[in-house]
């Protein structure tokens, strides 16, 4: 469904990276649910934002359905790819229901006007992160977790065959941090939805992604089953720090840092 084809990319000077990608090479099939980890600075947000369209690699290809974004419009790609960045701040005083109607835009006639159809699904959105008794509550005006939700809930009124995640436990409580994830493995699971997280959260994530990419430095050093990247040996090497990973019977994992 997607293929990340030798792609570089690095950040002109004056920017404080310190990594560049290079050479990511990455086959994603449809109805995936995929962990990206590894520490900050190592290139994970930039290989979202590079698949998402938003910036473009020096070198490399990303193709949609055999398709390269820059052969899309931006119109063609928000139908098929969502993108949920971190939440905040907004320069503009949007309600959370301007901002969740905004996933309506690829869908929008030449009048630009929402239908009574994009109303109910902004509307369910609402009620499925739970948003709907603060919905004309300027964005700027709630709760760091109240607003990452309004942004899980715009891409989900894009209806999309692909998400993309930049830490969408941020900010969220241990509640909603479970819901989120629950509700994107039913995404997953129930409308085949491909979807791609970033996380620092390894945990959760290792109870949810069915694969795991490892980053460093902007590169890939490993991409494999959840259960062979979230190794006590993997976590050491690349985050220096210790753990242990118990994996349990229900194929469910846990894993513990040690201080």
């Amino acid at each position: 469904m997607l293929e990340i084809k030798n792609i570089y990319f690095t950040y002109p000077a004056g920017v404080q990276q310190d990594y560049t990608l290079a050479d990511i090479t990455i086959d994603i099939g449809k109805g995936e649910f995929i962990g990206i980890f590894g520490p900050n600075g190592s290139g994970k947000s930039t290989l979202l934002k590079i698949v998402s369209g938003l910036i473009k690699p020096q070198k490399g290809v990303v193709n949609l359905l055999g398709t390269g974004l820059n052969n899309l419009k931006k119109q063609e790609i928000a139908a098929r790819i969502a993108f949920v960045p971190q939440a905040s701040a907004t320069i503009f005083p949007y309600t959370l229901y301007e901002i969740i109607a905004m996933g309506r835009t690829p869908y929008l006639g030449i009048m630009g006007f929402e239908t009574r159809e994009d109303h109910e699904k902004i509307q369910n959105a609402l009620d499925m992160l739970e948003l709907s008794h603060i919905a004309s509550k300027g964005i700027n005006e709630v709760s760091g977790g109240e607003a990452q939700r309004a942004f899980i809930a715009r891409a989900l009124v894009q209806e999309p065959e692909i998400i993309l995640l930049d830490e969408p436990n941020s900010h969220l409580d241990i509640k909603h941090q479970i819901s989120i994830y629950q509700l994107l493995r039913k995404l997953n699971t129930e409308m085949d939805i491909t979807i791609l997280a970033v996380s620092h959260d390894l945990n959760l994530s290792a109870n949810f992604c069915r694969r795991g990419i490892l980053m460093d430095h902007g590169q890939i050093v490993h991409d494999d089953s959840i259960r062979n990247i979230l190794t006590e040996d993997n976590i050491k090497k690349v985050f220096e720090i210790d753990s242990e990973v118990t994996l349990r019977s229900d194929e469910n994992m846990s894993i513990v840092i040690k201080p």
